[in-house]
């Protein structure tokens, strides 16, 4: 499979397929122990990847059923190591469903993650803020999250293990969210909470979709991330995420959106958004 628009199909983007790489990873990622966490890093949120501790790198392309990363940001790389002292599992990057992939392909990293023996996933993103009390640089715990993809990464057949209507009343764990904000007071890191609404991409938000989001109760507004959250839920993997704010969406900014903006934003918080999860994956 390679970038630039090749779409995985179901059986390749499989629970069992997800199973075999596993097992063709398990030696080369030597897992002394089931992973304390897996970590999904966002745009420009990749640096997190350099503090992690005896670290195993195999990159997107040699993962079976994996492309390469495409989006500026994203390393494409996945890590074992430890944060914290604690086993953890990390990818610097992700699969977008802009880029041309199927939405069982966008999830599919979740499934390979949770066969590798991940049972809470932590996903982050840059994001644009339509919260109108948000600014650029302000960290968002997600506490729920709005599919306007119109795609779900479940669709089709059911893979064995899946709940088939897996409930998403609490898809961003309210415990784990409390560890969140309880890392971030110890730090000193201020954290906003809000809704996260998933939009296809890969062009940014006109101002009426940005006034229309607002309505809707969308706090911020990204690309990603959503198409994850439902896999992690539907083989029952419980969920954190945090959204980097790197700008004010249309028509709340006067200023033009560009991804370079979304990159020098999340380079001038990435200390600080490192900190909390090195500290959220120390209290797990």
């Amino acid at each position: 499979m390679t970038a630039g628009g090749d779409r995985a199909t179901p059986a390749i983007a499989s629970a069992a397929a997800a199973s075999r790489a596993a097992e063709q990873l398990g030696d080369r990622l030597a897992l002394g122990a089931a992973p304390a966490c897996a970590i999904i890093l966002g745009s420009g949120l990749g640096g997190l990847a350099d503090r992690i501790e005896k670290a195993r790198r195999i990159p997107f392309r040699d993962v079976p059923g994996f492309p390469q990363a495409t989006v500026h940001g994203h390393a494409g790389v996945l890590i074992a190591g430890e944060l914290a002292g604690r086993a953890v599992l990390a990818m610097a990057g992700r699969f977008h469903l802009y880029e041309g992939h199927a939405p069982r392909l966008a999830g599919y990293p979740v499934r390979v993650l949770h066969a590798l023996g991940a049972r809470t996933l932590f996903v982050s993103n840059a994001a644009g803020g339509i919260n109108r009390n948000f600014a650029a640089g302000d960290l968002m715990v997600i506490a729920d999250h709005i599919n306007l993809m119109f795609r779900n990464p479940l669709e089709g057949m059911l893979e064995p293990g899946d709940i088939r209507f897996p409930d998403m009343s609490d898809p961003y764990d309210r415990a784990l969210r409390a560890k969140l904000h309880e890392a971030g007071k110890a730090l000193g890191v201020p954290l906003r909470d809000g809704v996260y609404a998933g939009l296809l991409g890969p062009s940014y938000e006109t101002p009426a979709e940005v006034r229309m989001l607002e309505r809707l109760g969308a706090d911020a507004v990204g690309m990603s991330t959503v198409p994850e959250t439902i896999v992690a839920r539907a083989i029952g993997m419980r969920v954190a995420g945090v959204s980097c704010i790197t700008n004010l969406a249309c028509g709340i900014s006067t200023t033009p959106l560009s991804h370079d903006e979304v990159l020098e934003t999340t380079t001038r918080v990435a200390r600080d958004f490192e900190n909390l999860v090195i500290a959220f994956v120390g209290a797990l």
